[in-house]
């Protein structure tokens, strides 16, 4: 059973940052891939960014340049640094993770930005 805890979920104005955090019950190196996605009133959940086993990286256009995915092994945590963070970042994250043929998600971390 793989269980994966947010946190690090926040108000802030507009142009601060937040890390979250993602703690993962499982040898992260493991898995196929680990992700972000995030989910706004009213809207589709959507890929943020992916880091993969071997440690590429992709994101969504909308937060290139802003947002980095990293992870640390030893802890089996996975991160999204959010830099320069505007309104329309508000959303609800959710931590994922592809193993095997199973995908798991977190119960999100909710991440508001003020004008």
């Amino acid at each position: 059973q793989v269980q994966l805890v947010e946190s690090g979920g926040g108000l802030v104005q507009a142009g601060g940052s937040l890390r979250l955090s993602c703690a993962a019950s499982i040898i992260i190196f493991s898995a196929y891939s680990m992700a972000w996605y995030r989910q706004a009133p009213g809207k589709q959940r959507e890929l943020v960014a992916r880091i993969f086993r071997g440690g590429s990286t992709t994101y969504a256009d909308s937060v290139m340049g802003r947002f980095t995915i990293s992870r640390d092994n030893a802890r089996n945590t996975v991160y999204l640094q959010m830099n320069s963070l505007k309104p329309e970042d508000t959303a609800v994250y959710y931590c994922n993770v592809l193993l095997a043929a199973n995908e798991y998600w977190g119960q999100g971390t909710q991440v508001t930005v003020s004008s």
